[in-house]
């Protein structure tokens, strides 16, 4: 049996408020669970104390006996130094711009690094020699 410390999601709509809990890897994500050992609110802020709450000694029992926190309470416990800060996985390769895009970006930059040297050279340039005011 494969213990995982995850999110199981309550709340009204739009509304959401997360408990964590340590269930089997089997049961569905609102149902059966074996010990609450946190609870999550994404709608306080931050730096709120209510947001993240954690009860670290029951978690740490159970990381010490195999359980397997998902990505999302990895980084919870990451952040109550906990358990080690997970890496992040890179960005998908999918959702990066194509190579035209990417070409026009190129010359946007060019375009704006050639205007930025233009309008430097005249304010480096003496004010009294080779301007037509008369």
């Amino acid at each position: 049996m494969s213990i995982k410390i995850r999110l199981a999601r309550g709340g009204a709509k739009k509304r959401p408020f997360y408990q964590i809990v340590v269930a089997d890897a089997r049961s569905p994500r609102d149902g059966r669970f074996i010990e609450r050992v946190g609870s999550y609110n994404p709608m306080v802020p931050q730096d709120h104390p209510e947001r993240i709450v954690l009860r670290e000694e029951r978690i740490r029992h159970w990381l010490s006996v195999g359980a397997q926190p998902t990505d999302r309470v990895a980084r919870f416990l990451g952040q109550a130094e906990i358990i080690a800060k997970p890496t992040y996985k890179e960005q998908p390769k999918k959702s990066a711009p194509k190579a035209k895009a990417q070409e026009r970006l190129k010359e946007r930059e060019e375009a704006a690094k050639a205007a930025a040297d233009a309008a430097a050279e005249p304010a480096a340039a003496p004010a009294g020699e080779g301007s037509a005011e008369a």
